[in-house]
């Protein structure tokens, strides 16, 4: 759908057609919260709401140009070599075109579209599906080859060093490595990628409760992990990073409260993915009851939960046919997960509609979707400086 929907506002904007269109997913995290920026384990999935980027070459020393459907109001101009960010979402496609230049792939300007299936602020990582998909059109647009893994850190640093948001990797490498169904078993600290076989499907329940991570409690919960690591340190210098540490060192370490709370919280979330990655190796499934106490330690531990939140795992705990949920994505508003068979999520998703709105007086959106494919290219290659 992103794909026709780019397709038809590139020809509209531009009256031309574009050299090349590529795509990308975004994600559902099943379990690995808060821990991919502290080098811990994580457990993605692609969903099957992708955002879309078609670009064209331009001439040497036109204006590059860009449009999105995604609400943002008009044609946008930005220099894709400039250093600072403006605040403009074309940011993203500046700071992953910085990447790429880096890399020492050669871009052209450029008219650009962009259109998603995927909301902006509900934790299904709109923003890396965006630079995944941007990073792989250039590329294709210049000529270019590089890896999935290439196009994530691309995409990633991009994010990081030019937007400035302070994340961990997950988002970008589910976006671009992600298989049909499996779920990608990802080492945030190595970067080693594997894929585990996922035979749920997944109910998505966006709360309507928004989130501007780059001022929102995410970064202080990423400063107060990088204290906690800090304190562990002075006795274990040798430690990596938070997500290596044991539950008897941060307990010796007498941490302030709310670092303890956040280190015990990661130093579990470990636990529990290396757990569920065993489990789904064994049987495709993942435990719920594993969905459940992450949960629980989001809410409790790492307080990132809404009451929202808890009422869609709590309502989903009752109910037949459905494995697990929990909060999924960075919290304080966004995205429940809700894991099951297709069949019941179908059922289960009705009722949840109607009693959600006579609990909170509004609709909630929901999608139901299985574990898809990473990044595609799904047009041919333009020529670079035409």
């Amino acid at each position: 759908m992103a794909t026709a929907d780019v397709l038809t506002l590139f020809r509209t904007c531009y009256g031309a057609e574009p050299d090349v269109i590529a795509s990308a997913p975004g994600r559902a995290n099943l379990i690995g919260e808060h821990v991919d920026y502290c080098g811990g384990p994580v457990l993605p999935i692609a969903i099957a709401a992708r955002t879309a980027v078609a670009v064209r070459a331009l001439p040497r020393g036109a204006v590059s140009r860009a449009v999105s459907a995604y609400g943002v109001a008009g044609l946008a101009t930005f220099d894709p070599t400039a250093a600072l960010p403006t605040g403009c979402w074309t940011d993203y496609l500046t700071g992953v075109a910085r990447q790429l230049t880096a890399r020492g792939v050669e871009l052209p300007r450029m008219e650009i579209a962009v259109a998603s299936g995927l909301p902006v602020g509900a934790g299904l990582s709109s923003s890396a599906a965006l630079e995944v998909a941007a990073a792989a059109a250039f590329t294709a647009l210049a000529g270019g080859e590089l890896t999935p893994t290439d196009l994530a850190l691309a995409a990633h640093r991009a994010e990081r060093d030019f937007v400035g948001v302070p994340c961990g990797i997950m988002d970008q490498f589910a976006s671009a490595l992600a298989t049909d169904g499996h779920a990608l078993y990802l080492d945030c600290r190595t970067q080693a990628a594997s894929h585990v076989p996922f035979a749920d499907a997944v109910l998505l329940v966006d709360t309507g409760m928004q989130r501007a991570l780059v001022v929102s409690e995410y970064r202080r919960r990423v400063a107060e992990c990088d204290a906690a690591l800090g304190a562990l340190r002075r006795a274990d210098p040798s430690l990596p990073d938070l997500a290596a540490a044991t539950l008897e060192q941060v307990a010796a370490a007498a941490l302030p409260p709310a670092y303890d709370r956040r280190a015990r919280h990661v130093v579990q979330e470990v636990a529990r993915v290396h757990e569920a990655a065993r489990g789904l190796a064994a049987t495709g499934h993942v435990d719920g009851a594993l969905l459940y106490a992450s949960h629980a330690s989001l809410r409790d531990l790492y307080e990132c939960s809404t009451p929202t939140l808890d009422w869609i795992v709590t309502w989903a705990a009752r109910q037949p046919g459905i494995a697990g949920a929990r909060l999924t994505g960075a919290g304080w508003g966004g995205c429940a997960l809700v894991v099951g068979e297709a069949a019941a999520l179908d059922d289960a998703a009705l009722r949840l509609a109607t009693d959600f709105t006579q609990a909170f007086g509004r609709q909630p959106t929901w999608w139901i979707s299985r574990a898809g494919g990473g990044v595609a290219v799904e047009k041919g290659h333009g020529e670079h400086g035409r």
